[in-house]
């Protein structure tokens, strides 16, 4: 993967792919690369061979089954991908890539004496989130259960894996160079520093004289080659009435004995706690977990010392002891809570590997008395009685519905029966457009637009206060555009703005070939004999084009991309006209000597090089070893699975 990260990072699947190898993604991807059982392959036939690696063989059948296995699990993310989607993405290319470096780092690893213990191994396997049990802990059944469902033993799993780890010792401390020498840095300096000046005119759409209005005769053929303008997509009427805690609210006070009983039931959160602001570092080897711990005992703050790493700190704020129990272990909360605030404990054993954390806060939760605890306890009891009326009552209605109308329910149960215009499916009305869509009405839109017309009513939750719509599709109103009989003014309009642009487009073009002939600028856009903006002067740095390329103006963009003494024009957004860039000068940038411009650009290009040595790398371990490709056969199996994968779309 380290060899091709430079030509598929452009690609979602190809980057995908390649980062996910160096990155230690989940074990059910660690396993989608059956890479760490190719060498029992050394026997293929000749023909079967996809790839030599050294001494390890890689069949067109290892390639194909790697490929559908990438397949399969980038379908997860994305169930429309299939082969040649995948394919067109950079994905097969990927594929390849990733089998061959996983055969040469192996093969490079063992040359230089690496060894991964079995507790590495053992660390991984038993982090991924997907293989824990209720209990957050490491569960075997589940593991057996992946074992199966990939076809794999749990030998080629801890293989693979190891191939894993071994890769990330190698890649990772590349990828992370930011070594840059000031000589690479300069020409891109001088380019930053380099400046461009020229004369930008402007023809307004405006300066157009807009002419006769249009007839019907001209109107109705242009109104027919733009009907899609003036389509109005399907629209929909629905009838709700809504049920809020409001008039339910006042029925059902929480009554002392309530709040008493609920206080007694909560005593523990009421009671003076020992609260604490824990932050934890789980590390799959003891040795880097010593380490780490011993670097932060050294003054270093715990984030930084575990991300650089590569681990991501875990911070549990204001945890009393028995909760920091449920997330951890009762060996771990007796060492985080017997210490003081700054102290650093570990590393010690923990449910997915070792545990280095530290103690940031502490703090004692005073103890609240029932009359002190009553507001927020009254609150609570009258938020979980209202929603369990309000709960009770959907689930009545829902039932009626079985029986009765949508006019029936309403009636019955006193709501007032609320109709919305014709709406578009983002809840906007078109014959309002100054209108916003109300948010209030999204979840019934939604619903509505999801609803087959002849469905019953339906209830729709509306808010976490149990709050629900009672709600009916009541008018399908088909996409179709608007007659010109009633948008008539609206479309002369646009025939005007269109005819004016084409007049002004017609302008500007033989203001580029009177300049790009010598005539200067002003003088060429004078001698349209319009009432135009004076020819003003362009100038800036490169540097503000990369720097922020969006924030750029289209303008001065352009002038980065056209030769010097040309002339070009420039369609203005909205249709509001034409800009016409003359180049005058290249002032070439030369950052000799400005320190300030250099470790900038070296900073820069600091943050991506990584990547860059870590190509080389690759491309140097793959050399070491020896790969010698079968191109026919490559090409050869791309071509099968695209043509598999389009007889599978055949109906």
């Amino acid at each position: 993967m380290i060899s091709f990260i430079r030509r598929f990072i452009t690609n979602p699947i190809g980057a995908a792919v390649a980062l996910g190898f160096v990155a230690l993604m989940g074990l059910l991807f660690v396993l989608s690369d059956n890479a760490g059982s190719l060498g029992g392959a050394g026997g293929a036939a000749k023909g079967d061979v996809a790839v030599t690696v050294g001494k390890t063989k890689i069949t067109i059948a290892e390639l194909r089954a790697a490929a559908q296995r990438d397949v399969d699990q980038y379908r997860q993310q994305n169930p429309q991908l299939d082969m040649a989607g995948f394919i067109a993405g950079g994905g097969f290319e990927a594929t390849v890539e990733r089998m061959i470096d996983s055969a040469a780092f192996r093969a490079y690893a063992k040359q230089q004496g690496m060894v991964i213990s079995k507790k590495s191994v053992d660390g991984i396997i038993a982090s991924q989130p997907s293989l824990a049990g209720i209990d957050g802990k490491f569960d075997p059944k589940k593991y057996e259960a992946a074992l199966q469902q990939i076809g794999q033993t749990d030998a080629q799993v801890r293989e693979d894996v190891t191939d894993q780890i071994v890769t990330r010792h190698l890649i990772v401390p590349t990828v992370r160079a930011a070594q840059v020498p000031e000589q690479l840095a300069l020409p891109y300096s001088s380019l930053l520093l380099e400046q461009r000046r020229g004369v930008i005119g402007f023809i307004p759409t405006q300066a157009v004289p807009a002419g006769a209005a249009p007839t019907d005769a001209e109107l109705t053929p242009y109104y027919t080659r733009n009907v899609a303008r003036y389509r109005v997509p399907e629209r929909r009427i629905l009838r709700y009435a809504l049920v809020n805690p409001a008039p339910v609210v006042a029925q059902i006070t929480p009554t002392e004995a309530e709040i008493a009983a609920a206080y007694k039931a909560q005593s523990a959160k009421y009671a003076p706690a020992d609260l604490r602001t824990i932050v934890q570092v789980v590390v799959a080897d003891q040795a880097a977990a010593t380490a780490l711990a011993a670097k932060v005992r050294g003054g270093t703050p715990i984030e930084a010392a575990a991300r650089a790493a590569g681990l991501e700190p875990v911070t549990a704020t204001d945890v009393q002891k028995d909760a920091y129990v449920k997330q951890s272990s009762v060996e771990l909360a007796n060492a985080a809570f017997a210490g003081k605030v700054g102290d650093v404990v570990g590393p010690l054993r923990g449910p997915l590997g070792f545990v280095v954390l530290k103690v940031e806060k502490q703090r004692t939760q005073a103890a609240k008395t029932l009359a002190e605890a009553t507001p927020e306890l009254k609150a609570d009891l009258l938020k979980q009685k209202t929603g369990t009326v309000l709960s009770t009552l959907r689930a009545s209605f829902d039932d009626s519905l079985a029986r009765d109308h949508f006019d029936g329910i309403v009636a019955k149960n006193k709501l007032t029966a609320l109709r919305t215009p014709a709406l578009l499916a983002t809840g906007a009305d078109p014959d309002a457009p100054t209108t916003q869509p109300d948010p209030a009405l999204a979840q019934i839109v939604a619903a509505g637009f999801a609803a087959q017309a002849g469905d019953e009513a339906q209830t729709i939750p509306l808010g976490t206060d149990g709050s629900f719509a009672l709600a009916q599709l009541d008018k399908i109103i088909a996409a179709a555009p608007r007659p010109l009989a009633q948008i008539r003014e609206i479309v002369a309009r646009d025939f005007i703005i269109d005819r004016s642009q084409r007049a002004a487009r017609q302008f500007a073009a033989t203001v580029v070939a009177a300049a790009n002939k010598g005539t200067p600028l002003p003088q060429a856009l004078g001698a349209t004999g319009l009432k135009l903006p004076a020819a003003r002067p362009i100038a800036g740095p490169r540097a503000q084009l990369l720097s922020n390329p969006r924030a750029v103006p289209p303008p001065l963009a352009m002038l980065f991309a056209m030769a010097q003494g040309t002339t070009k024009m420039l369609e203005a957004p909205e249709k509001a006209g034409f800009y016409i860039i003359h180049l005058d000068t290249i002032v070439p940038g030369d950052a000799r000597g400005n320190k300030t411009v250099i470790a900038g650009t070296r900073a820069d290009i600091g943050k991506v090089i990584g990547r860059e040595y870590a190509a080389e790398f690759g491309k140097a371990v793959q050399n070491a070893i020896g790969v010698t490709r079968n191109a026919a056969a490559i090409a050869k199996l791309k071509a099968d699975l695209l043509g598999g994968a389009s007889a599978t779309d055949q109906p």
